[in-house]
């Protein structure tokens, strides 16, 4: 968790100051996408570290969020993550474009490593950004030392791991990485 933590800091801290909750908490969403996918592991618990570590009050909890929705746009921050292959529907990703084209930030990753969910999310973000996709953030990215310094992302497992990214007018909007960032010490009934 502590290496997601930049991450996480960095997208709340860029990311539109419209999508406030009442409270005057960001609100951060998990996106429902393909229908009916969504994560059911990736924890709370970010959020909650979040606001310990940095000076960023969020909701405590992730809101589910469509991302066909216009409520998409109420939300600076959201994760997208799941198991298997998908395919966006066409108002999906106009809607996940305009998003992050217009202050949005995205995190993503795989639940559990899926290797067919990765490869689905590499091939739906080159439909909608072409040869303006992902590309690899380089270690010595700032997003590697908002709270943190990162020197190398360690994979649990073993070996090394890498991110990749999307930048828009200067700005991180999208963070990828291709091995799960789910923290499943702090979550129920995951495959991890």
């Amino acid at each position: 968790m502590k290496k997601l933590l930049p991450l996480i800091a960095l997208g709340l801290a860029m990311a539109s100051p419209v999508a406030m909750a009442k409270e005057g908490a960001v609100q951060c969403g998990n996106l429902i996408y393909a229908g009916t996918k969504t994560s059911e592991c990736f924890s709370d618990e970010f959020l909650s570290t979040v606001q310990q570590k940095t000076s960023i009050t969020t909701e405590r909890r992730f809101k589910p969020v469509k991302l066909s929705s216009e409520e998409l746009f109420k939300f600076p921050f959201v994760i997208m993550t799941g198991e298997d292959d998908f395919n966006l529907t066409n108002k999906e990703r106009k809607n996940l474009k305009k998003y992050l084209e217009n202050g949005g930030f995205m995190l993503a990753s795989p639940g559990c490593s899926n290797k067919a969910w990765a490869t689905a999310f590499r091939r739906e973000i080159k439909r909608i950004f072409g040869k303006d996709g992902l590309k690899d953030i380089p270690m010595d990215h700032g997003i590697f030392k908002t709270i943190y310094t990162v020197k190398t992302l360690k994979l649990s497992h073993g070996g090394v791991g890498k991110l990749q990214g999307i930048t828009h007018n200067g700005k991180l909007v999208v963070a990828f990485a291709s091995d799960g960032l789910n923290d499943t010490s702090n979550t129920e009934g995951c495959c991890c």
